[in-house]
């Protein structure tokens, strides 16, 4: 593993420095012809940074996007590719660039040709910032797939789960038994015509004598606690005295005394006295019906 890292490793420096020295090598022929179009010294210098620079960065975006984002990212690689070959082969076909003596704008003696390399040098730029853009913007937004999963994770997995279920069971589970089916074959139909045949009597067998098994009542030990049976003890028993009817709706006249009619309930005089709901709805009827008549009077 650590040979492998190290053969990366040294692959990927190898790669940086072939692309640095080509980047040198494009540099000098991208930063004449930007002279010659009409830039200044520090545009000129950083005319190939636009250029170049946007070719990496559209191939490290192929790297990541997929679907029509990569393609889009391979068209603006491609494109720019091209356009960087075109310039560096103009820089090769004009030494008057390399001294920086041509013609301001002259990039050619056919002036269409002329007007096409102008046009392509000076348009670089602004598709750099257009094209730059929109590929950061898919990049950062870009959202990667889930990575399905293969024949040896899914069998290592499941055989984790197997693992997992086989150490989870205390004992084995008993086969089940299914008890045969035996079909009892259907009754012929009986036919009426025919007469019956008598049947002879079985001979009577005794039954053989069973010897009588000793068995051994063994009193199964029951965790449910046991109900109580018999009498409740004095004890568990309430204290207080039965009341009469007399007597509880002279407790229900003193608890109700001051509250009006509306508000003699059942409910109010249960909760007073202590008593069943039962008694409540009856001492409130009297109540109530005494209050009508005294009123009446």
């Amino acid at each position: 593993m650590s040979l492998h890292r190290k053969g990366r490793a040294a692959l990927v420096l190898a790669l940086v420095a072939v692309v640095g020295m080509a980047f040198r090598v494009s540099w000098n022929a991208l930063r004449d012809i930007a002279g010659a179009v009409g830039a200044d010294d520090t545009a000129a210098m950083l005319y190939p940074f636009v250029v170049d620079g946007l070719m990496a960065l559209a191939l490290i975006a192929t790297l990541v996007l997929t679907g029509d984002a990569r393609r889009f990212a391979l068209r603006v690689l491609g494109a720019y590719t091209i356009a960087s070959l075109v310039l560096n082969y103009v820089h090769g076909l004009v030494p008057e660039l390399h001294g920086r003596t041509v013609d301001w704008g002259r990039l050619a003696d056919w002036d269409p040709a002329n007007w096409a390399l102008v046009l392509l040098a000076t348009s670089l730029p602004v598709g750099s910032i257009y094209f730059g853009s929109d590929l950061v913007a898919k990049v950062l937004h870009h959202r990667p797939a889930p990575i399905p999963a293969t024949a040896a994770n899914m069998e290592e997995s499941t055989e984790t789960e197997r693992k997992r279920s086989t150490a989870d069971l205390e004992e084995s589970t008993p086969p089940q038994i299914t008890a045969p089916v035996v079909r009892v074959p259907d009754r012929s139909p009986v036919d009426h015509r025919k007469p019956a045949l008598a049947l002879k009597p079985l001979p009577q067998i005794d039954p053989a004598p069973i010897a009588p098994i000793e068995r051994r009542a063994v009193a199964a030990e029951s965790t449910r606690p046991r109900r109580a049976t018999g009498r409740v003890p004095a004890a568990a028993k309430s204290t207080r005295p039965k009341r009469t009817p007399e007597q509880l709706l002279t407790e229900a006249r003193t608890a109700t005394a001051g509250l009006p009619d509306e508000k003699v309930t059942a409910e109010g005089i249960r909760r007073e006295i202590h008593t069943s709901p039962v008694n409540a709805r009856m001492l409130r009827d009297a109540l109530l019906a005494e209050r009508a008549a005294a009123s009446a009077v």
